[in-house]
């Protein structure tokens, strides 16, 4: 699974942004009239441009063993919840191509499956990073924590499996259940059973990413080294050569007016805070 890092935005130079970092660009509509020259008052200057939310950030990362990094039964009853829906999509999905003698459907739809979790894990972390900041409706606590994630990347590696997990496992449950109730097509279930499951485990995944090898499982590492797992996901090569974050930031300023964060010049918000000896020694 990828999840796509735009620190290497963070110096984009100016010629990037349409007017450069300096100035604001503006759009003049014109008052017509009868007399071939413009007086001043005809001219009207209409602002145009929204430049991203300022983010709150605590100043100090949490201490280790800090409560908010550890794992609580409810956490644990979501990942449950979670894993239980997902298996009996892929429990469907097999028990369905066995019956049916067609195993190669089912197979292609949930390499598709896995192929598209990828991509929006993309694509959802791009608008999460550039987009909204903490009083935005449903997403403001994600963006806060995908922030100070960027300052204090090495404090997921502390938070324990079920903590990480569970808010995805959550939207995974409710996602995929109804689905497991409704349907018994091992197609679907291919597909669904893929997806959702890479989905709920991508934060987990991420952790990895962040976590030296010596302290990672063997398969991990040999996962992480083929492009199954982050750091290389399937569409980092093709959406970085192509551009194609580069032209929805585009399409989102000329229509909207809002600029993304990875156009601003970098703040402290942004500044990597490395992790210190005595932290590493309290592992």
């Amino acid at each position: 699974m990828c999840i796509l890092h735009q620190h290497k935005y963070l110096a984009r130079p100016p010629g990037h942004v349409p007017g450069g970092y300096g100035h604001r660009p503006v759009t003049c509509s014109v008052i017509t009239t009868n007399n071939t020259k413009l007086k001043p008052t005809q001219l009207t200057i209409h602002q145009r441009l929204q430049d991203p939310p300022t983010l709150v950030i605590s100043t100090s990362p949490p201490v280790f063993n800090d409560p908010s990094l550890q794992s609580t039964w409810v956490h644990r009853a979501w990942i449950a919840a979670g894993c239980a829906t997902v298996l009996v999509s892929l429990a469907k999905a097999i028990v369905g191509a066995a019956a049916s003698h067609n195993l190669l459907e089912p197979m292609l739809t949930g390499y598709i499956g896995y192929i598209l979790a990828d991509l929006a894990s993309g694509v959802y972390h791009w608008g999460i990073d550039n987009y909204g900041d903490e009083s935005t409706p449903i997403f403001g606590s994600q963006i806060e924590a995908f922030q100070g994630h960027h300052r204090w990347p090495w404090i997921i590696t502390r938070r324990q499996f079920a903590n990480n997990v569970h808010a995805l496992a959550r939207a995974v449950t409710f996602f995929v259940l109804p689905i497991d109730l409704a349907y018994n097509d091992p197609v679907l279930h291919g597909f669904v059973g893929m997806c959702s499951g890479c989905i709920m485990f991508s934060q987990q995944f991420h952790a990895w990413a962040h976590s030296t090898k010596s302290k990672l499982p063997p398969l991990v590492v040999e996962l992480q080294d083929v492009g199954l797992l982050v750091s290389r996901g399937v569409w980092n090569q093709f959406l970085d050569q192509n551009r194609i974050f580069e032209a929805l930031e585009m399409v989102i300023y000329f229509n909207l007016g809002v600029r993304p964060r990875s156009w601003c010049e970098p703040t402290s918000g942004w500044t990597e805070d490395v992790e210190t000896q005595s932290q590493v020694t309290l592992q």
